[in-house]
């Protein structure tokens, strides 16, 4: 089972992180673009959204979203919100730490430059 801080453990160790997190919410970019965030849940119609700090959304490429979706619906969702958008949510306390930070990484990857990527890689 992963949490927030977990979360944020694992987003800040990968290169150039930034880490823009509130006290009640998670943000995480590289260069200036996210690739991880909290879930903005509508709770009330009319009225602003409300960050859910047990979900995360998390970047992942285009071609892999249905497939992860359709992997283990308990742990992979997404909203009308996110159609269309190269991101899926996670239940962080349906995820371990491991799968978190596949997850992360991967996403991390969609918005790093390739250079930094390469530099990643390269580490090992």
């Amino acid at each position: 089972m992963s949490t927030p801080k977990s979360a944020r453990r694992i987003a800040t160790s990968l290169p150039e992180a930034e880490d823009g997190s509130g006290p009640d919410s998670l943000h995480f970019s590289v260069r200036g673009k996210q690739f991880a965030w909290s879930y903005l849940e509508r709770v009330e119609e009319k009225r602003p959204r409300q960050p859910r700090i047990d979900v995360l959304a998390v970047r992942c490429p285009a071609s892999e979203k249905e497939s992860l979706l359709a992997s283990d619906p308990e742990k992979f969702f997404t909203t009308d919100h996110y159609r269309g958008f190269p991101a899926i949510l996670v239940r962080l306390d349906k995820v371990d730490d491991r799968e978190l930070r596949e997850l992360l990484t991967d996403a991390w990857r969609c918005q790093a430059p390739r250079k930094l990527v390469k530099e990643y890689d390269a580490r090992g």
